[in-house]
């Protein structure tokens, strides 16, 4: 079982953004209930996802492909998923896989929050 604390952000031009912040393992175990947890986020509460991994210590391929899923279900809706506060030893998993370049990956979850959509800041 996946903890995945859940908070709700609006910015300054109204739009509401879920940031999800799953702790733990993001893995072959774990991986489904998050990616189950980021379409209903999508579907029902808001096509803007923040993904805050700074309690993530340990991403596998699964882990990745429901972070992939969750952006292509946003970019469907027209809506953005940006990844922030990647833990060190997550990050190389990103790296290593090339997924930095394919996310919108931030420093900091006010970093994701306050980048306008358009990309400028």
């Amino acid at each position: 079982m996946i903890h995945i604390e859940q908070k709700e952000h609006t910015t300054k031009d109204g739009t509401k953004v879920i940031v999800l912040a799953p702790s733990g393992r993001l893995d072959i175990t774990t991986a489904w209930q998050f990616r189950l947890k980021l379409q209903e986020c999508i579907s029902k509460l808001s096509s803007h996802v923040v993904v805050n991994l700074s309690q993530v210590n340990f991403i596998d391929s699964s882990g990745l492909t429901s972070l992939v899923a969750g952006m292509r279900d946003a970019d469907k809706v027209e809506g953005s998923f940006r990844i922030c506060n990647v833990h060190p030893e997550a990050k190389l998993v990103f790296e290593v896989t090339m997924m930095d370049s394919v996310f919108e990956i931030f420093e900091t979850e006010k970093e994701a929050l306050e980048t306008e959509r358009n990309g400028t800041t």
